[in-house]
């Protein structure tokens, strides 16, 4: 006859998870943050990201977070790391006008080529810990895949520098830490990912992820509480944010 403790099956779980090594977010170093990727490994990798963002929980889940917020037609709108700049084309096929900024030059390099021909996109060099616009400057700050590349400290930093500069609120569109985003991630990550990079970072990334509880007190702490979110089972998901 068992002696021991007797957990309901939620219990279990829970304390299951809690035991876990995706209990905790991981600090291991992506290898775009490195510092030590060529400018082809660079450009293979953010091809790669642009890929992935056609999938569900991408640029159409950013793009349904930033119209929650009240954006019509001519709206501004700041890309915090922007990458390719993929999205910003796609902003600016709805008629916003965009901002892309990145602080990595070689990403700003490949950033600025994708968008000669987009005149409603602007490029720029800026730190995120440091945005150099005014308060208010644009009606929403969006940033994709961004914040699990921060510690807790630099990731409150950068979206309280984020609220400082919307007029309407903030969109976070980011990995969600777990078994089944670590998983499709993996997966995704393998299938599509043309460059070892990728396939390297894919995981990485997914074990760096904030779960969606740890996102909402990081947007607590800078001023934000979340308004909207897109389907929350996702491995990605994109959360509209307003000032408190």
């Amino acid at each position: 006859m068992p002696t021991g403790p007797y957990h309901p099956p939620m219990r279990a779980l829970t304390l299951l998870r809690h035991r876990l090594p995706l209990a905790t977010r991981a600090e291991t170093d992506e290898l775009l943050d490195s510092g030590t990727l060529t400018p082809a490994e660079v450009a293979a990798n953010l091809a790669d990201l642009a890929r992935l963002n056609r999938l569900p929980g991408g640029t159409g889940a950013s793009v349904a977070a930033i119209r929650r917020l009240g954006a019509g037609l001519g709206a501004t709108v700041l890309d915090v790391g922007t990458g390719a700049a993929d999205m910003p084309i796609a902003f600016a096929r709805r008629g916003w006008r965009t901002t892309a900024i990145d602080a990595n030059p070689q990403v700003l390099a490949i950033a600025r080529r994708a968008l000669e021909r987009h005149a409603l996109v602007e490029v720029r060099e800026a730190d995120a810990r440091a945005l150099p616009f005014r308060d208010g400057a644009f009606e929403v700050v969006h940033c994709s895949l961004l914040i699990h590349h921060l510690a807790p400290a630099e990731a409150g930093a950068v979206l309280r520098e984020m609220r400082r500069v919307a007029r309407l609120g903030v969109v976070v569109n980011d990995l969600r830490r777990g078994l089944f985003p670590l998983a499709a991630t993996a997966v995704s990550a393998v299938v599509l990912g043309r460059s070892r990079v990728t396939r390297i970072d894919g995981t990485r990334s997914a074990r760096r992820a904030y779960t969606l509880d740890e996102l909402d007190d990081l947007l607590a702490v800078a001023g934000l509480r979340r308004a909207w979110r897109s389907t929350g089972w996702m491995p990605r998901v994109a959360t509209a944010a307003v000032p408190t």
